[in-house]
């Protein structure tokens, strides 16, 4: 079993930065990766950025770039997102995302319950 539990949403004004948490705790494997995407309106879940299996360098979502910015702490089993300068559009739930590979080269997701950020001018 795998836990992801993110924390750092709620209000934020427009222009103003936040950092939100994730922490993975079960059944986590060396090769897990894990990133961040938001889910807005129109209810579609878009990457923003993840870390790639083998690469201590993550990748950004084109789009994404600039205003976000993704780190993490090994040993904490934690990934943490950035905003810079929240604007408006970024109002929506954003979720931690574990991907664990599997030898046939296929995938399984894991989820966190998101955390609802809230940008109000």
């Amino acid at each position: 079993q795998v836990q992801l539990v993110e924390s750092g949403g709620g209000l934020a004004l427009v222009g103003r930065s936040l950092r939100l948490s994730c922490v993975a705790s079960g059944d986590i494997e060396s090769e897990d990766t894990m990133g961040w995407f938001r889910q807005g309106t129109d209810k579609h879940r878009d990457l923003i950025a993840r870390y790639r299996k083998g690469s201590s360098q993550p990748m950004y979502e084109d789009s994404m770039e600039g205003r976000f910015t993704i780190s993490r702490d090994a040993a904490k089993k934690a990934v943490y997102l950035d905003i810079h300068s929240v604007k408006s559009e970024d109002t929506g739930i954003f979720y931690c995302n574990l991907r664990r590979y599997h030898s046939d080269s296929s995938w399984s997701d894991y989820w966190g319950q998101g955390t609802q950020v809230t940008v109000s001018a």
